[in-house]
């Protein structure tokens, strides 16, 4: 199955239909399988009190709280119908987070085949049961997380009826960008082991390395956020890549898919022809004489392997040469 690639544009379009759809169109030439949004309802989600990342304060000053902010980042539904169209237009799959209940039953309406769940949510029980409730599979996202705090929320989405194996745990860190030090590939393997589901990154990273590393890792999906202008304003640009930067990563993704291959060793259909160029035959060392025994002093190993392999050494040693052999002549028995 091919890795399925998020274009993440959140909320990249700071509030600017005109700026989303240049995201779609954008995410769909990148080669990305689906662009994503963020769905929420500012009130039932955020506190009017509740505080600014130290990220979000770098990139959009204290000027703001964190309500005021989001609020101005909220896309009506109306704008997601939009939305959808444009998406349907650029030929790319459209895609959103929900922050709170009555934005997860928005876009079940619109027809999503998959709920995203954001990793603020993971411990967020009533949310986490009403996603089950929908019966889609889900995507979850585990920054800040631990291993209990995983094996929780999994529980929760099985008691609600959804099987492990409609599930993809993304490994994640919610800094903006995140430090290199802190992306902790091997998070994600072992999360795929210990609650045997499928894995996934969410890349907050500057850069692509760690996405197309953690494809090599066995990433089923990958996240990565996506701006048009990383020096445009708001929370989440400044760690987002550019278009032909995503782009590239796409392509670097692909062919790391396209080379993981299926495990077995054995000559591949392009190399075959190689073989007898580059792997030797057993040769005579100097002139052998008819009736001469073959011995380790006339005989030797040279290119090209179109004779008897070398590998059947002590099989020759020893027999009688059937016809005269000039030096670095393949021997024939």
């Amino acid at each position: 199955m091919s890795v399925l690639i998020i274009a993440e544009a959140g909320v990249n379009h700071n509030g600017d239909l005109v700026m989303a759809e240049q995201l779609v169109k954008a995410a769909a030439e990148a080669g990305a399988d689906l662009v994503k949004f963020q769905t929420f309802d500012t009130a039932a989600s955020i506190a009017r009190h509740a505080p600014k990342a130290e990220y979000q304060k770098q990139a959009t000053g204290t000027g703001q709280t964190q309500f005021e902010m989001v609020q101005n980042l909220e896309l009506s539904r109306d704008d997601h119908a939009f939305l959808v169209d444009a998406c349907k237009r650029h030929g790319i799959g459209f895609f959103s987070t929900g922050f709170d209940q009555g934005s997860i039953d928005f876009l079940i309406e619109l027809g999503i085949d998959r709920i995203k769940i954001p990793s603020g949510e993971i411990t967020n029980l009533p949310l986490l049961r009403h996603i089950a409730a929908k019966g889609k599979p889900v995507i979850l996202s585990t920054g800040m997380a631990s291993l209990g705090d995983i094996e929780a929320a999994l529980g929760a989405l099985n008691d609600g009826g959804i099987d492990r194996s409609s599930i993809v745990v993304l490994q994640c860190n919610t800094e903006y960008p995140t430090p290199m030090v802190d992306a902790n590939l091997q998070a994600m393997v072992n999360i795929g082991r210990a609650f045997g589901v499928e894995m996934g990154y969410s890349d907050h990273t500057l850069g692509t390395e760690v996405a197309i590393a953690a494809v090599a890792l066995g990433a089923c999906v990958i996240e990565k956020h996506f701006t048009l202008d990383k020096s445009l304003p708001g929370p989440d640009h400044q760690a987002s890549l550019e278009p032909n930067i995503f782009a590239d990563m796409v392509r670097a993704i692909r062919n790391i898919e396209s080379a993981m291959g299926d495990g077995i060793k054995r000559p591949s259909a392009s190399e075959m022809k190689n073989r007898p160029v580059a792997r030797k035959s057993l040769v005579a060392r100097n002139v052998i004489r008819a009736g001469e025994h073959f011995n380790v002093d006339n005989l030797t190993a040279k290119r090209p392997g179109t004779g008897i392999s070398p590998m059947r050494w002590d099989e020759v040693i020893g027999r009688i040469a059937p016809r005269n052999f000039e030096p670095d002549e393949i021997i024939e028995l």
